[in-house]
């Protein structure tokens, strides 16, 4: 059923949304490098690789530079542009391709390079992978400011030792919640963080999340409504 889901709301965006794409093409070909599209393999279900779509936001071979696939706040490698997109999520909006194509759902765990993925705790890899990853999810709602959280922090170690280990217990929490209602809770309440980034509803509604690390707690919004 999430399925046909899946395909009915992939192929409405992209129609709906093709005169957007239309003009980004555009502005993003004559600026920045030239580059319109950003392809990188990153971890599937099953642990099968996939190549992500996203609109160019950086330097070519960013991830080959500073601080790799992780991404930091007001990072050098963003181009003027990219930052817009970046801020603005339309950047994301190009894996309604992988959606339509089927080796994403709009909403699931979010697709990590192998990177960020060998980050996760091993016991908690072979949980993640047994789902679709999304275009949104608990995870995205989550960790929407991860560049905020990163800021000021030495970002790859608190983002492996204390980012990566809460991301995964939260994507792992998902896999028992797979279900229509869940799903298009999760749409209302990606489109309400959109609106309100500083919004805390994730934590009201879900209420047996767990809890977030001291560090993260201010960063992430949390209150606890147990």
């Amino acid at each position: 059923m999430i399925r046909i889901f899946d395909l009915v709301f992939s192929c409405l965006a992209i129609l709906v949304l093709s005169p957007l794409f239309i003009i980004i093409i555009i502005f993003l070909k004559f600026t920045g490098e030239g580059e319109v599209f950003f392809l990188q393999d990153r971890v599937g279900k099953d642990k099968k690789y996939f190549k992500l779509y996203k609109f160019v936001t950086m330097l070519k071979n960013s991830q080959n530079i500073g601080t790799g696939t992780v991404t930091i706040k007001n990072d050098p490698r963003i181009l003027p542009f990219g930052s817009f997109l970046r801020n603005s999520k339309i950047n994301e909006l190009p894996q309604l391709i992988n959606i339509f194509i089927g080796n994403m759902s709009l909403i699931g765990p979010r697709p990590q390079a192998e990177r960020c993925f060998n980050a996760f705790p091993i016991d908690l890899q072979s949980v993640i992978v047994k789902m679709k990853p999304g275009l949104s999810g608990i995870g995205p709602i989550v960790f929407r400011a991860e560049e905020d959280i990163l800021d000021g922090h030495d970002n790859v170690h608190f983002y492996d030792e204390v980012i990566s280990p809460y991301k995964a217990l939260v994507e792992a929490w998902y896999l028992d919640k797979q279900n229509i209602f869940t799903y298009f809770l999760l749409i209302f309440i990606t489109l309400q963080v959109v609106l309100m980034p500083s919004s805390s509803l994730v934590w009201k509604i879900f209420k047996d999340l767990p809890v977030p690390p001291d560090e993260l707690k201010v960063h992430l919004n949390f209150i606890s409504y147990r």
